[in-house]
């Protein structure tokens, strides 16, 4: 197995990051620093050290679904001591890791597992994964509106690619509909909104991929099934 798919699938960081440490000669193989690219080892036999620490893939991949309610951080950690995902992860909360974005005030699904390979194609976007969102913004969204979110929006990080628009329904006070992007810029879909001056009132992730939320209560998660695992997998080529 190469090294940088090996730190990658032990969760250590992503394949382009594992390049990055080997570069730096943050990364031992049998005692002895390995700087080149490209490296092969025996995931089974090698001792594979990052600045001094054993590395070593999980005894086993786990994989799960969190329907996260708003005013939750997506991280591991939070200098500041506010309200992080991983409070609400029971028994896994030192297992696995988030995989993507979802801003503070949103909610929805998201994925977390200890599989950093999985991790990290699933958020990479030339992977294509669809992320389809429900949207509450204020005021009447028009069908040019729509035409334009679906076509892309030019932010300041460059023109979104194109999205998948379903209108739900619409008034001077409200507007509710689904977009489907495959992107996973910051705060993306409300900076798309905020160009058409739409503010979003509430946004919510309703899937990835095949991974729906089903009835999954707020603040709750579950494992994902083998046969949502598979064809995941398929979909990231893995």
């Amino acid at each position: 197995m190469r090294l940088n798919k090996f730190l990658s699938k032990a969760g250590i960081i992503s394949r382009r990051g594992a390049d990055r440490l080997l570069r730096q000669g943050r990364i031992s193989v049998n005692e002895k620093i390995v700087t080149e690219l490209g490296t092969i080892i025996d995931e089974i036999k090698d001792r594979v050290k990052f600045d001094g620490k054993p590395v070593s893939l999980p005894e086993e991949y786990i994989y799960l679904i969190l329907n996260k309610p708003p005013g939750y951080l997506v991280t591991v950690k939070d200098n500041f001591g506010r309200p992080i995902v991983m409070d609400l992860m029971g028994k896994y909360k030192k297992r696995v890791k988030p995989v993507g974005r979802l801003d503070f005030d949103s909610s929805g699904l998201l994925i977390l597992t200890n599989d950093g390979e999985f991790a990290f194609r699933l958020s990479h976007p030339k992977f294509e994964i669809d992320k389809k969102y429900l949207v509450k913004s204020e005021g009447f969204i028009s069908d040019n509106d729509l035409l334009m979110l679906g076509d892309g929006i030019e932010l300041e990080d460059g023109k979104t690619s194109p999205a998948r628009l379903e209108l739900i329904s619409r008034s001077k006070a409200f507007s509710r509909f689904y977009i489907t992007i495959r992107e996973g810029r910051k705060r993306q879909i409300r900076r798309m909104c905020g160009a058409l001056g739409k503010t979003v009132v509430t946004l919510k992730r309703v899937s990835i991929g095949n991974i729906d939320l089903g009835n999954l209560k707020s603040g709750k998660y579950r494992l994902m099934d083998d046969n949502q695992i598979s064809s995941l997998k398929k979909a990231l080529k893995l």
